[in-house]
């Protein structure tokens, strides 16, 4: 298998219930692919499984070359993730979580050209436990792809963006794959599939 993302054969299975079976997804560096489907289909378990919360039932896989573990220091470091138990930390303004997060990685980061392209100039100084919905779902994009990585994995980004939040988030992908990440995005946002190198649909 190569590429930073390799399936062959993936299956993982709920109860005597097969959520997916047989998946083959191989995507390089600078390629995003996009997992659509209904809740349920299975987008989520396999973002999962990529980012080693939990093991498929048969099958091959490997991220960045080894066995996907979210416990491995070096693992965390060469993959970033947003699911939907990803938190920020409430009391923080953006402005410090963009700082913990440098400090986090031993980044040099602007702050200012950061938030700026998240839209969150103007709410720097803000709390984020006092920021609408939309504007947390970007700190969190922030927190995903405001790091070193090879590989980003998201889970439905979309949630919560409106209109110029969810055209931004397109942006966003097809910019990070553009630098040469490998990305996948488990998603119900249809334009998403425009900058999509590969496709994988359930249901």
């Amino acid at each position: 298998m190569e590429g930073p993302v390799a399936a062959r054969g993936l299956g993982v299975r709920a109860g005597d219930h097969w959520l997916f079976r047989g998946l083959d997804l191989t995507v390089a560096a600078g390629e995003s692919a996009v997992v659509a489907g209904p809740n349920g289909s299975g987008k989520s378990t396999l973002l999962r499984c990529l980012y080693g919360m939990e093991a498929p039932a048969e099958g091959e896989l490997r991220v960045c070359g080894q066995v996907p573990d979210e416990r491995e220091r070096d693992f965390r470091r060469r993959v970033s993730v947003l699911l939907d138990d990803s938190e920020f930390f409430g009391e923080l303004t953006p402005a410090q979580h963009v700082e913990l997060l440098a400090g986090s990685f031993g980044a040099d980061a602007d702050i200012g050209k950061a938030l700026a392209d998240v839209g969150l100039a103007d709410r720097a100084a803000v709390p984020a436990g006092l920021l609408s919905a939309g504007q947390q779902r970007r700190l969190l994009l922030l927190g995903a792809t405001a790091r070193p990585f090879d590989v980003l994995l998201l889970d439905e980004p979309e949630r919560a963006l409106d209109v110029a939040g969810k055209e931004w988030l397109t942006e966003l992908v097809g910019r990070v794959a553009a630098a040469g990440a490998a990305v996948v995005v488990a998603t119900h946002h249809p334009p998403l599939l425009s900058v999509a190198d590969h496709v994988v649909r359930w249901g």
